[in-house]
């Protein structure tokens, strides 16, 4: 073993280096340490979003960088989309979800079936359930939720006062009281299905003011010319995915009925962005605003 050899006359300078070593080793391990530490803290769990809704609120508050996967319903922030997806909100498998690996699972209250939410919730994995309050206000309460639960709870306050904003601007709007709305849903290789009482559909239409030509319907249901005709719409409203899988307007008032009705004479339609106005997520005030004012565009000599 070598032996360092000092130079001669050096007592003094070793007893500084003896006594300054270790003091500056000391705290080069103590700030690695708190760095590690701090790093460690920061970085959030690895989250798996299941809902539209849950996946705009994350993100909303700042937390989009977590999520590493999604359901099939989500497809807003648009870079959400080409993260892997576990399958459809309601028919999930707890084997698909755990293989996936996530620490943190926020579900929304639509998803299922409740025995695959179970057997996730006893694996382990951090469940974070939100509640499925109806209505515009329940909005709030699922950004409460999950701003608590990812302890953002200063983020998740300045979202909700952005929502207040939205909804007073919302309910400022004069009601379009009188004009009967045509709420219709399709997707590729589907009946083209309309909104009765009881759905989201009805839910919209109420805060714009409007009435629903189908409210003595209940939940989504395909309906006939002969069903069509006599609720009378002065205008439909449809999604704009589901308007391209009829083929454009083309193929709507091709749909048995609608053109002998005042919405189908006067080509009353608006096509609406669903992931914004269906989700009931922090978009959706918003978007209700932009929808009364293309009704009200369309329809300017409507009386109520």
């Amino acid at each position: 073993m070598l032996t360092p050899v000092l130079p001669r006359r050096s007592p003094v300078l070793f007893r500084a280096l003896s006594s300054a070593l270790p003091r500056a080793l000391l705290s080069a391990v103590l700030v690695c340490w708190l760095g590690v530490f701090s790093q460690a803290k920061a970085e959030p769990p690895a989250t798996l979003v299941l809902g539209g809704d849950v996946a705009e609120i994350v993100a909303a508050l700042g937390a989009e960088a977590s999520i590493i996967a999604r359901d099939d319903t989500v497809s807003y922030p648009p870079a959400l989309a080409d993260l892997p997806s576990v399958g459809y909100l309601r028919r999930l498998s707890a084997e698909s979800v755990l293989g996936l690996g996530a620490q943190r699972i926020i579900a929304a209250h639509a998803a299922g079936p409740e025995q695959a939410l179970a057997q996730l919730d006893a694996s382990g994995v951090e469940l974070i359930r939100v509640p499925g309050e109806q209505g515009l206000a329940g909005i709030a309460h699922k950004v409460d939720t999950i701003a608590t639960a990812l302890s953002r709870e200063e983020q998740g306050q300045q979202l909700t006062q952005q929502l207040d904003k939205d909804l007073e601007q919302l309910a400022s709007l004069p009601p379009l009281s009188g004009l009967k709305v045509m709420f219709l849903l399709h997707h590729g290789g589907m009946t083209p299905m309309v909104g009765g009482h009881d759905t989201l559909a009805q839910t919209l239409i109420e805060a714009l003011g409007a009435t629903n030509a189908f409210a003595a319907m209940s939940g989504y249901k395909p309906v006939s010319a002969e069903g069509i005709i006599p609720a009378a719409p002065d205008v439909v409203i449809v999604p704009q995915a589901g308007l391209d899988a009829l083929g454009g307007e083309a193929g709507l008032w091709q749909l048995p009925g609608l053109a002998q009705t005042p919405a189908g004479r006067q080509r009353h339609l608006v096509a609406i962005d669903s992931s914004a106005l269906l989700s009931m997520g922090p978009r959706t005030p918003a978007a209700l605003v932009q929808l009364h004012g293309a009704l009200e565009s369309l329809t300017p000599d409507h009386q109520p």
